[in-house]
């Protein structure tokens, strides 16, 4: 497990990550949500033991990472702009990664340069920016990490490769309790693909929860009456927000829904439904209260 304690990085007068605490753990899809310099990549990096850390302590397995090669040779991070050697092909950058990495797996380079249609003796630097990124996924696959930092991983994919990569690290994730940790600012990308989502605004952490916690915790409930019941009914909800529209009232509500459709059918509604809100709403009612706008935070 990484723990990151109290973490703090600044450039010059600039604070890009302010006292960020914050665990990785095994077995886990962990997303990280934020807009364009929010300090999403200067946690990464520290993650990765790019950037030491001006404040604050990243374990591994509770040794510090910085500059322990113990842990470099667990762990893989693919940047927003991936690396290969400037002249080498995917076979060469394979055969570097293997003395690395002492996981790696030949069988799997080959059996995912195949599937991704890759052919291994082609120059990187031919290659577009999409062809690029899946190599750097073979690469990173075939090593079998412990542990997998991803920038931006999927900008520039197709939408079936980037179907079949996600696919592949969810196993990965499943059968060899890998801990990823993926940075991007795209909330829809990761509502269908993280177990749980970390959001940062200006270097710092607004909210660390679950996935099934948030959206067990909020929900979106449409109901049609003949008469609208009075404002008692409503607030007996734990109403977050209600609009009106004719005889079809919505409300976001929060809080224990077990006895929900109970108490929606003591108001004797016409019809009612019960909908699952968007990672972007749930965001929206979760920070509403403490004066942050979500689209000042999130860049779709």
């Amino acid at each position: 497990m990484i723990q990151i304690k109290a973490v703090s990085k600044s450039f010059s007068n600039f604070t890009a990550v302010n006292d960020v605490t914050l665990d990785i753990v095994p077995g886990r899809i962990q997303g990280l949500l934020g807009s364009n310099g929010a300090g999403k990549t200067t946690l990464l990096k520290m993650i990765a033991g790019i950037y030491k850390v001006d404040a604050g302590q990243i374990t591994f397995n509770h040794q510090d990472i910085f500059e322990n090669e113990d842990y470099k040779s667990k762990m893989i991070f693919i940047s927003d702009i991936p690396y290969f050697f400037g002249h080498a092909n995917l076979k060469e950058m394979g055969d570097f990664y293997q003395k690395l990495y002492p996981n790696y797996s030949v069988e799997r380079f080959n059996q995912l340069s195949e599937l991704l249609k890759l052919k291994p003796d082609k120059k990187l630097a031919k290659l577009s920016k999409g062809m690029q990124r899946q190599c750097a996924f073979i690469l990173a696959i075939a090593a079998r990490p412990e542990v997998m930092l991803l920038d931006e991983p999927f900008d520039g994919l197709d939408p079936i490769v980037r179907h079949t990569i996600k696919n592949i690290l969810i196993q990965d994730v499943s059968n060899h309790e890998m801990a990823l940790f993926v940075s991007s600012h795209n909330l829809r990308e990761m509502e269908d693909f993280c177990d749980s989502v970390t959001l940062m605004h200006d270097g710092k952490i607004l909210i660390a929860r679950d996935l099934d916690d948030l959206k067990g915790n909020v929900a979106k409930i449409q109901m049609a009456f003949e008469t609208i019941p009075d404002e008692s009914f409503f607030k007996g909800m734990n109403l977050v927000e209600k609009t009106v529209k004719g005889r079809v009232v919505t409300c976001i509500v929060k809080g224990n829904f077990n006895n929900i459709e109970q108490y929606i059918t003591s108001g004797h509604p016409l019809m009612y439904d019960i909908l699952p809100l968007s990672l972007e709403e749930i965001f929206t009612y979760e920070l509403g209260g403490h004066g942050y706008a979500i689209e000042n935070i999130i860049v779709e």
